[in-house]
């Protein structure tokens, strides 16, 4: 018998949850935890995602694709259209690597204290 979970949280190490938690809302519409502070921030989805910012001092961005300091996760985002997306998310403070291995298939780019994400095309 296999157990069921469902993932229902998502938590990122950073230096400014609110800020992080900021680029993220705007990114993707999710509604703002209303306990979010400067010490954790939150966002909920619709479907009982929530996604949070945790403030560690001394956090170092990860050095993708460099491993010096690990991505340790990514998270990925389906998305009509990469162009139309990635400028949007870069107006919004997202970084875009010199390096990017998927061709025309995804991008990655780096949120504001430098975690990678990557856009994929929305199935049609």
């Amino acid at each position: 018998m296999s157990l069921q979970m469902k993932l229902t949280a998502i938590t990122l190490d950073c230096p400014d949850p609110e800020a992080l938690a900021a680029f993220y809302q705007q990114a993707t519409g999710l509604e703002p935890h209303p306990g979010s502070n400067g010490d954790f921030a939150g966002l909920n989805g619709d479907d009982g995602l929530f996604i949070g910012f945790q403030r560690v001092d001394g956090h170092q961005a990860p050095s993708w694709p460099d491993q010096t300091v690990p991505q340790q996760l990514h998270l990925d985002f389906a998305v009509d259209d990469l162009d139309g997306a990635e400028d949007l998310l870069v107006k919004l403070g997202a970084a875009k690597p010199a390096h990017q291995p998927g061709d025309d298939r995804w991008r990655v780019l780096t949120d504001p204290a430098g975690h990678p994400f990557c856009l994929t095309r929305r199935p049609i």
